[in-house]
């Protein structure tokens, strides 16, 4: 699956002024709807892998917590805003979004489409996996790692 990026995702709030956004995580239930959206923020994971190769990636992660506060509700808009202030921090609108949430464990889950529906946007959060990235130097066939 291939994230959405912050450039997709800026122009579906823009043109989705004040709708309420829902969030369906990959077993398809969903972030409470009284969630914050705590930190926009742009990191970057620089890493070797087993073959030895150095590289990097770079996401715009929205940090999604759930308060007691059952009244909260964020709607597109605001987000929109908080999205044009992260700009110069983010550095780039091809960045994929990514999103965090806590359910027992923090989890990342790629940012992966978006539904208008009569209730708002619905947005799929996708699944991440680890994979060797070598494995012709691993002696793998993909499935495994070192």
């Amino acid at each position: 699956m291939t994230a959405m990026t912050v450039k997709e995702f800026r122009h579906v709030l823009a043109g989705n002024p004040d709708v309420k956004m829902h969030w369906m995580l990959p077993d398809r239930s969903f972030v409470p709807v009284h969630y914050h959206i705590t930190e926009v923020g742009r990191v970057q994971k620089d890493f070797i892998d087993c073959g030895g190769t150095v590289r990097s990636k770079t996401a715009c992660v929205l940090q999604v917590w759930v308060a007691d506060d059952v009244d909260h509700r964020l709607e597109t808009t605001k987000l929109a805003a908080i999205m044009e202030v992260a700009g110069p921090l983010l550095q780039s609108d091809e960045l994929p979004v990514e999103v965090e949430y806590e359910e027992g464990v923090i989890s990342q889950y790629p940012l992966g489409g978006v539904e208008v529906t009569p209730a708002g946007l619905l947005f799929h959060l996708g699944t991440k996996h680890t994979a060797c990235l070598a494995p012709e130097k691993c002696g793998v066939d993909g499935t495994g790692c070192c």
